[in-house]
């Protein structure tokens, strides 16, 4: 898959949803490969940061990862972002630290998510600190320091 496709994909899939705020996740999907771009990253990171929630919000199927037209780098880091129930958070960082190539798309991925003023979007206060908390220690355990 081109990225171009990558991107008409996730918008589909990910289409009608919103983000804590209630703007449409496609723009934080959009924001997040962005990072990984403005990073230094590669097509196969940007892919995988277009993707890097599909899996997750059950959009996509870890089968239809598993046979998509991807490289298995971009699969790979997928995989390694996605969220699985019941894990620890040390156990998540680890296998993002283990995965090539996905640390990076971490990093743009709370980057946008602890975005001051995209947190301040936020009515609740009680949720926009347990959120900074959150990222904050994710960002530790990952070895992530500054912006």
């Amino acid at each position: 898959m081109t990225l171009a496709e990558v991107e008409a994909l996730a918008r589909a899939v990910h289409e009608g949803q919103t983000d804590k705020a209630g703007r449409p996740y496609a723009e934080h999907l959009s924001a997040v490969a962005e990072g990984v771009r403005a990073r230094g990253g590669d097509d196969d990171q940007i892919a995988a940061a277009w993707l890097h929630d599909a899996v997750e919000d059950d959009a996509l199927s870890a089968r239809w990862l598993d046979q998509a037209a991807l490289s298995r780098r971009t699969k790979d880091i997928v995989r390694a972002v996605t969220k699985r129930a019941g894990e620890t958070p040390e156990a998540y960082a680890g296998r993002v630290l283990a995965t090539p190539g996905a640390l990076l798309v971490k990093e743009a991925d709370l980057a946008h998510n602890a975005d001051p003023a995209r947190l301040a979007r936020l009515d609740d206060t009680a949720t926009r600190t347990r959120l900074t908390e959150k990222y904050a220690r994710m960002r530790a355990l990952l070895g992530l320091t500054g912006d």
